[in-house]
């Protein structure tokens, strides 16, 4: 198997973007970050920062919260489709609860600033509201929502929702157990997942596969041992990119065991990142280059720019300090 390589490089780092539990999401040559958090359960803002990807960063561009947008929430998932950012739930308010709106799609359009709704009919059913749950698009109609926390326990249910026609559609759930901080990912025409964790321990050793086709899911296991395959970790990412001609999966980062004060404090974080040949079903170690590398973090978020660029944002560190730099990682074998 050829060797992975990541070229890594910082784009920026600032004051007004170091937080956790936020979104990032690529739309043509800009990352727009969305919520998160400072200090511990007290939502940063509900403004919109964009950072370039390519030229300079001096200036970030910052979209200003406005009476449309949705409340500051942290906790929230958010995907892409058709270049526009889709957002549902997150955990806000005086109380940190789950925020409920009924099913409501939060639509952000990069080309005006501004925010829509797609909500659905009052009659028809929706995913209950929750925070550390994930999205995905199949990039074509179709959104997908797994996992999270509600106000109570920890979900595994899997909802589909149709932007044309404004639905959401519950799907077989997942395998046991119920988990928050998983990661979801879409690829050649299936749905993978992997990570979180069910209140006790961190899920890892299986990379669990949904077909729409069939509304069925499957599993493929492997070793979590940090040598055949990545360790078991919670509030990481899962991406998929292009390599070579091949289709590969990427997750990075995350945390590996909870800190006793739970969201007041930070656990094991860490900094590998692992490419799973989708073909072939190995995973493969990436190694990092560059002349200054990420710090290893977990409660970030990052997504993929162009076939083989991940871009990272943000999260907690291992000294419990939020994060406010942005990374692109290039990937290429070697």
């Amino acid at each position: 198997m050829a060797k992975i390589v990541a070229n890594c490089h910082k784009l920026v780092e600032d004051e007004i973007l170091r937080r956790s539990s936020q979104i990032l999401s690529v739309v043509k040559d800009r990352a727009y970050i969305f919520g998160g958090e400072l200090r511990p359960r007290e939502p940063r803002d509900n403004d919109v920062h964009a950072v370039l990807l390519s030229g300079n960063n001096d200036k970030l561009i910052l979209e200003s919260a406005t009476a449309q947008s949705p409340s500051p929430r942290v906790g929230t998932a958010a995907c892409t489709l058709n270049e526009r950012i889709y957002l549902f739930s997150g955990r806000g308010g005086i109380e940190m609860a789950p925020i409920e709106e009924k099913g409501t799609i939060w639509e952000f359009e990069p080309s005006t600033g501004k925010w829509l709704q797609s909500s659905p009919s009052l009659d028809k059913s929706y995913p209950a509201a929750r925070s550390y749950h994930c999205m995905t698009s199949d990039g074509k109609d179709t959104l997908y929502v797994h996992a999270g926390c509600p106000e109570k326990g920890r979900l595994g249910d899997l909802w589909a929702f149709s932007i044309s026609q404004k639905a959401w559609k519950e799907l077989s759930p997942a395998f046991d157990p119920p988990r928050g901080g998983t990661s979801i990912a879409f690829s050649g025409g299936k749905l993978y997942r992997m990570n979180g964790f069910d209140g006790k321990s961190e899920q890892g050793g299986n990379l669990d596969i949904y077909s729409p086709e069939t509304n069925s899911w499957d599993s493929h296991a492997y070793q979590p041992d940090g040598k055949h395959g990545p360790s078991p970790r919670s509030v990481s990412s899962l991406l998929p990119i292009s390599l070579g001609g091949r289709e590969f999966l990427v997750t990075l980062f995350g945390e590996r065991d909870p800190s006793s004060l739970g969201h007041q404090g930070a656990g094991k974080m860490l900094s590998d990142i692992w490419a799973f040949d989708i073909e072939d079903k190995k995973w493969q170690e990436v190694t990092c280059q560059g002349s200054e590398l990420p710090l290893a973090r977990g409660w970030f978020d990052a997504d993929v720019s162009g076939a083989n660029t991940v871009v990272v944002h943000g999260g907690l560190g291992e000294l419990n300090e939020r994060l406010g730099d942005v990374w692109t990682l290039e990937l290429r074998m070697e």
